[in-house]
C-alpha cells in the first residue's frame, strides 16, 4: 500500500520506514511510551502542572536526544553511530512530540536552542562537554531573552566585568528560558563591560547547578518549566566561552534560524490530534435528528480545516529539502524558515478555532486533549519571534524572489540519513537581500490544470503588477501595518509554491491541491481587500486590490470527495484511556 501524502498522521499506522532502523526504531518507541501512559494520565498531568521528569528519564535511558541532537562530528557515547543532526528525523519527532502535547515537545525545542551555539563555537572543549551531557540524559536552555528587552539581541544586560585574572564575572537576569530549572548547560548571551558595540557581545556556557546561578521562578503557570533566573557575579573562564564580537550576535540568530523551525511541526501535531476528536465527536453526535456532519456549513468547516491542515504538512516537508540541501550558494531557507514560523503555526490556530466552531463547548471539556490545544496552539506563533517580526523578515526576499530567479539544481526529497553539517557553519547573519531563489513560475505552471492552481496564479501575477506599477511609497515603506498587508500576500505565493512542489513530489491527488487553493484564493482576497482598506492605500492601490480579488472555482463533487476523506477519519485514532 503506498502513503498516501494526504493523510495526517496516525500512531495507529505510522509507518518511518523512510529512515534507518535506529530512527525508526526511536520514533516508535517515543510513540509506545505516551500510548503506555494513555490519555487520561497524559492531561491530568498537564492540568495539575507536573513536572514531566519520568519523560526526560525515558529520553535519558532511550538516549533520544542525544541520538538526534548530536552533530556527527562530535558524535560521543554508545549512541555515536547513529548520532546526526538530520532535519529530517527531527521534523518526525517534533510533530509526534507536539501530537502528544507541547510542554513535551518545548523541552526538545529549547534543548535544540540550547545547543545552537555550543555547536557553532571553535571551543573544542565545550562542544566535548556538551556532548557529554546530552549522553548522560542532560537537556539545555538558550539564555538569549530578558524581562525588559525580550529577544532583542541589540540590547542585553547581561555583563561581563573583567575579574584581573583573564576571566570574567557575569552579573544579570534572564527571563522566559525553557528548562532553565534543570539544563545541564545554558548557553548565555551577553555583553562585556569594557568593551563597547558589537565587539563587547559574548555567548558563554553556565552550569544551573552553580551557587552564583539563582532560579528565580518559572514565569508560566504550565507543566513545562520557562524560567527566570540570575547569575550573580558568576565566574566566566576562557573554558566557557563559545562566541566573541559579531560571531555572538550571529550564533544568536544562526541559532534561531534552526529553532524557528521546530515550530511548524509542533502545530502541525497539535493540529492532528485535534483534527481526530473533532471528527469523532461531530460525526457520532446527533442534533435535531440528523448527525451534526450532516449539516452544509459543518461540512465546511471540516473540509477547509483538512485541506489548511494537509497545505501545513507539505509546506513543511518541503520546507525539510531546502534545510537539508543548504550551503553558503543556497541560502533558500532563509525565506522558507519564517514563512515556516508565522505561516504554518498561525494556520494551526486557523484549522483548531475551524474545528472549536464545530465542536463548541466540547473544546472546554477538561478529559480532552482539545482543551489544551486551544491554548497551546496560540503560543507558537508567538515564540521565535511574533508573527510581525518574521513578515517584516519575509519582506526583505520579496524583490529577488518575485523579480530576479535563478538557475538551481532541483532539490530533491532529504530523507537520507546525513548530517546537516551546515546548519552549524551559516556564517555572518546579514545578506538577506542578496539571497536568490528559483523561479517560482515553474510550479505554478506545471499544475496549472488545476482549476484553482490557474485561478491563484492570476492573484500571484497580480501582486507582481502592484509591485511594478504602484508599489508602496516611501511614506508607506515606512508604514509597518501597511508593508504587513503586503508581506501576507506574498506570502502566499510562496507557501503555494512549496505546496506544488511537495504535492508533485508525492504524486498528491488533484482534487486535495485544487481544495488547497480554494483557500488560498479566499485568503488573497481578503488581504487584498485588508490592504484596499488601509489609511494610507492610494486610488491605484485600492483599484489594484479590487481587480486582484477571485472567487475559487466551484466544484461540489470535488468537495463532496475531500469530505468522504475528512469523514474516514471519524474514529481513526482516539488514544488509550
Amino acid at each position: 500500500m503506498t502513503h498516501d501524502p494526504a493523510a495526517l498522521f496516525n500512531p495507529r499506522t505510522f509507518d518511518p520506514s523512510q529512515f534507518d532502523e535506529e530512527t525508526q526504531r526511536l520514533l516508535n518507541a517515543v510513540i509506545d511510551w505516551f500510548e503506555g501512559r494513555g490519555k487520561q494520565r497524559l492531561i491530568a498531568e498537564d492540568l495539575d502542572r507536573v513536572w514531566y521528569a519520568d519523560f526526560l528519564e525515558f529520553a535519558a535511558e532511550e538516549k533520544l536526544f542525544a541520538t538526534f541532537q548530536t552533530p556527527a562530528a562530535n558524535a560521543f557515547g554508545s549512541a555515536a553511530a547513529d548520532q546526526r543532526w538530520d532535519t529530517a528525523r527531527n521534523a518526525a519527532l517534533s510533530e509526534i512530540l507536539g501530537f502528544y502535547g507541547l510542554p513535551y515537545w518545548y523541552t526538545w525545542q529549547v534543548t535544540v536552542l540550547g545547543l545552537g551555539p555550543v555547536w557553532m563555537s571553535g571551543n573544542a572543549a565545550a562542544r566535548e562537554r556538551a556532548a557529554r551531557l546530552l549522553d548522560e540524559g542532560h537537556v539545555f536552555a538558550f539564555g538569549l531573552s530578558e524581562k525588559e528587552h525580550g529577544a532583542d539581541v541589540y540590547s542585553t544586560d547581561m555583563i561581563l566585568t573583567p575579574d584581573g585574572d583573564g576571566g570574567y564575572t557575569a552579573t544579570g537576569g534572564k527571563y522566559y528560558i525553557g528548562n532553565g530549572n534543570v539544563a545541564g548547560l545554558v548557553s548565555v548571551f551577553g555583553r562585556r563591560a569594557d568593551v563597547e558595540g558589537p565587539d563587547g557581545y559574548v555567548f558563554f556556557a553556565v552550569d544551573s547547578p552553580h551557587e552564583k546561578f539563582e532560579l528565580v521562578q518559572n514565569v508560566v503557570d504550565s507543566q513545562m518549566f520557562v524560567s527566570e533566573f540570575t547569575l550573580n557575579a558568576y565566574p566566566v573562564t576562557e573554558a566557557d566561552i563559545l562566541h566573541t564580537g559579531a560571531d555572538a550576535f550571529s550564533a544568536a540568530l544562526n541559532t534561531v534560524n534552526i529553532g524557528k523551525f521546530n515550530l511548524c511541526t509542533a502545530s502541525v501535531g497539535i493540529a492532528e490530534h485535534s483534527f481526530y476528536e473533532a471528527i469523532t465527536h461531530a460525526h457520532n453526535r446527533i442534533l435535531y435528528g440528523h448527525p451534526v456532519t450532516d449539516f452544509g456549513h459543518v461540512r465546511a468547516s471540516f473540509v477547509d480545516a483538512y485541506a489548511r491542515l494537509v497545505a501545513m504538512k507539505l509546506f513543511s516537508a518541503r520546507a525539510v529539502d531546502y534545510f537539508r540541501s543548504a550551503g553558503p550558494d543556497d541560502r533558500r531557507y532563509l525565506l522558507f524558515n519564517p514563512i515556516t514560523k508565522m505561516k504554518v503555526t498561525s494556520e494551526g490556530e486557523r484549522v483548531v478555532d475551524l474545528l472549536w466552531d464545530v465542536i463548541a463547548a466540547r473544546g472546554f471539556e477538561k478529559d480532552t486533549y482539545f482543551n489544551g490545544a486551544t491554548h497551546y496552539i496560540r503560543a507558537l506563533p508567538k515564540l521565535e519571534g511574533t508573527v510581525h517580526v518574521n513578515l517584516a523578515l519575509v519582506l526583505k526576499f520579496m524583490p529577488n524572489y518575485l523579480f530576479n530567479p535563478q538557475d538551481y539544481p532541483e532539490v530533491p526529497t532529504r530523507t537520507d540519513a546525513a548530517d546537516d553539517a551546515f546548519l552549524f557553519r551559516q556564517g555572518p547573519a546579514r545578506g538577506l537581500g542578496k539571497v536568490r531563489f528559483h523561479d517560482w513560475r515553474a510550479a505554478y505552471r506545471q499544475a496549472a490544470a488545476v482549476p484553482n492552481v490557474a485561478r491563484f496564479t492570476e492573484q500571484a501575477e497580480a501582486l507582481t503588477r502592484f509591485l511594478a506599477t504602484c508599489p508602496p511609497d516611501e511614506a508607506q515603506q515606512k508604514d509597518l501595518d501597511f508593508l504587513l498587508n503586503v508581506g501576507h500576500l506574498f506570502t502566499l505565493v510562496v507557501y503555494g509554491q512549496l505546496v506544488l512542489e511537495q504535492a508533485r513530489l508525492t504524486g498528491l491527488a488533484d482534487e486535495v491541491v485544487d481544495q488547497i487553493f480554494d483557500f488560498l484564493i479566499r485568503d488573497f482576497s481578503e488581504y487584498a481587500v485588508a490592504l484596499h482598506g488601509k489609511p494610507s492605500s492610494t486610488p491605484a492601490q485600492q483599484e489594484w486590490a479590487l481587480g486582484a480579488i477571485r472567487k475559487p472555482v466551484v466544484d461540489e463533487e470535488r468537495f463532496s470527495r475531500i469530505w468522504e476523506r475528512v469523514a474516514q477519519l471519524s474514529g481513526a485514532y482516539e488514544m488509550r484511556p
